[in-house]
């Protein structure tokens, strides 16, 4: 009976098992879906990016199985590296070995491990595939010396090969963690048959659909076997090796053929396999059999629905990826090198208009060390990625940082900040530090416009030998909230009073601190993004020259200010002038200036 062509959908997305995971590819591009420690997810997808030489050889028949086999073990092996580094050890501390190698050749452990690997894992398929069997045949003629050069020495030849072939699936088979792969495995084929069968991908769809699949790697393997054993003979026959009679020439003389013909067996192998898939006739079967075979018995198990989630996921990115060139790619969460990590945060931070010093006080938080240490080398662990990874999420949004964070150092405080109030500046702990000296005991100390709290907290707590009394105020009732916190969580003394400037304050104060919007209207618009759309704007509007403010407290401040008393403002640069002039009658002023030498506060003093 003649074969009959496929009426079924057909997709050209293919995949393979990685470590708790798969991987799919498409036309356009590939995604390799993994569920993490967390039991999370996650999603590493790449845009495929061919060379112009490279599109012109996967359209000539038998170069491009050479071209796709080669580039689909490269990127099987870099898949099958990234989906082990999610699963970096969270545990195990550095060890000197790798402690060296990230500081000398800036890479880690497992980097080394994987290239290792491959390097062993090529050696092997030599010695097992060419090398071993040859050995066999060689010495099996050696007892049966007729046998050399007829077609029965590569019939041999091709069962010793099919023998080994199979032991070592068997092998593969015995261990767990090769089951699981191959579990996952089974998981790929399903989701691709559920896809190709016309249903939705569903867990339960896919999970009643078959683990067999014809464009399987073990059918191509198993294809390539039976084609190198015929073009390795008629090759060997027709240049006559059987001739040399020495038996290490010949040897490594069928050892050099073998090697040189892998490409063309490998192109022949993908056209064979290719051209059957097409088919599925009684006769195409019967050339199907043994890789299906394979399959059922060896390389696929039923999966996990779990698993059949993860593939899902892979298949999804790539249809979506295919369909749409547009859609962005994604990234693993891993653990690395340190020096890497921040290098690409900084380069993501730059690109999307972030000052890249909030790149390191991200990775400076989250692996609890200073600033100053991020150019010791180290390895960044998974779960701190998570972390820091989630943090740069949000921090691309706009939001401040230490909105994100939720709090921040200030003056030997912690001080807990959102969008009820200004970020503390480090600036501004030059103000809390002048108040902490001028302080006296028995001295009444006003922090005006509080905000979150930071200059009362930071003198309360720095003045306690003093016996200073401290009082805070401001207009916003949801910044007096967020200052009482901070005060509580702090053990700071400190009488909260909710006024505009001066209007609910009663009593004299021998030191008034300010720190009060000094923005002009029209300027607010041009701010950092994190400023103008997160940071309060009462907090930052100081009216149409931004001096507002500093009018209302100069008209006041002589009810509120005791004999001999300070008062300390900040201000924005080129105002000091301005503000100077609103109060003749003090006896004396001090300029002081911030972290960068520029002009931003002034003490008063009456």
């Amino acid at each position: 009976m003649a074969n009959k062509k496929c009426d079924k959908k057909v997709t050209s997305i293919g995949g393979q098992a990685v470590l708790e995971g798969v991987m799919m590819m498409g036309k356009t591009a590939y995604a390799t879906a993994v569920r993490d420690p967390d039991e999370v997810i996650q999603i590493e997808s790449v845009r495929l990016n061919p060379s112009p030489k490279v599109k012109k050889a996967v359209k000539i028949p038998v170069i491009r199985g050479v071209v796709n086999l080669g580039t689909s073990f490269a990127r099987g092996m870099k898949t099958l590296m990234r989906s082990a580094e999610v699963f970096g050890d969270d545990d195990e501390e550095e060890g000197k070995f790798e402690k060296w190698l990230a500081k000398k050749f800036k890479c880690d452990l497992m980097s080394v491990i994987t290239t290792i690997s491959v390097i062993i894992g090529v050696a092997l398929a030599i010695a097992l595939f060419i090398v071993a069997p040859n050995l066999v045949v060689g010495f099996i003629k050696g007892k049966a010396p007729q046998i050399g050069g007829t077609v029965w020495e590569y019939v041999l030849l091709g069962g010793v090969k099919l023998v080994i072939f199979l032991a070592y699936l068997g092998l593969m088979l015995a261990m767990p963690s090769m089951r699981r792969l191959f579990r996952y495995h089974g998981a790929e084929h399903k989701t691709i048959n559920c896809y190709e069968q016309g249903k939705e991908l569903t867990v339960k769809n896919v999970m009643s659909c078959s683990r067999i699949h014809d464009r399987c790697g073990t059918s191509f393997l198993f294809i390539v076997l039976l084609v190198n054993v015929v073009i390795i003979s008629l090759v060997n026959w027709a240049i006559g090796i059987h001739y040399i009679q020495n038996g290490v020439l010949q040897f490594f003389a069928k050892f050099g053929v073998e090697i040189i013909l892998l490409p063309l067996i490998a192109g022949v192998g993908y056209e064979i396999l290719k051209f059957l898939s097409k088919f599925h006739g009684k006769i195409s079967c019967v050339f199907k059999a043994p890789g299906t075979f394979m399959q059922k018995v060896f390389t696929t198990r039923e999966p996990e629905e779990s698993m059949v989630e993860v593939a899902i996921a892979a298949f999804n990115t790539v249809l979506n990826m295919d369909e749409n060139p547009d859609m962005p790619t994604t990234k693993f969460i891993t653990g690395g090198l340190l020096s890497q990590k921040l290098l690409e945060t900084k380069k993501l931070f730059a690109e999307n208009e972030i000052d890249e010093s909030d790149a390191e006080w991200i990775y400076s938080l989250v692996l609890k060390i200073p600033r100053s240490e991020l150019l010791e080398e180290r390895k960044v662990k998974p779960s701190e990625s998570k972390k820091i990874e989630e943090i740069i999420k949000k921090r691309l949004t706009g939001r401040p940082l230490w909105y994100i964070i939720g709090d921040t150092e200030f003056y030997g405080c912690k001080i807990k900040v959102d969008e009820r109030a200004l970020i503390p500046r480090p600036e501004t702990e030059i103000m809390a530090e002048a108040v902490v000296k001028l302080a006296e005991d028995g001295d009444k100390i006003l922090d005006m416009c509080t905000g979150s709290g930071c200059i009362a907290v930071a003198v309360a707590k720095n003045c306690t030998n003093k016996k200073v009394s401290v009082t805070a105020s401001d207009i916003s009732e949801a910044a007096l909230l967020l200052a009482r916190e901070n005060a509580n969580y702090n053990s700071a003394n400190i009488n909260f009073v909710q006024s505009d400037l001066f209007s609910d304050i009663h009593g004299r104060f021998n030191i008034i601190v300010c720190n009060p919007p000094y923005i002009a209207s029209a300027e607010i618009k041009t701010l950092a993004k994190e400023v103008k759309d997160y940071e309060p704007r009462l907090a930052l509007d100081g009216g149409d020259d931004g001096l507002d403010y500093y009018r209302r407290i100069s008209k006041d401040i002589h009810r509120y200010i005791a004999k001999g008393g300070m008062l300390i403002l900040e201000y924005g640069e080129g105002q000091l002038d301005a503000i100077l002039q609103m109060f003749p009658k003090r006896e004396y002023f001090i300029p002081m200036k911030d972290y960068t030498g520029t002009d931003r506060f002034v003490k008063i003093a009456f």
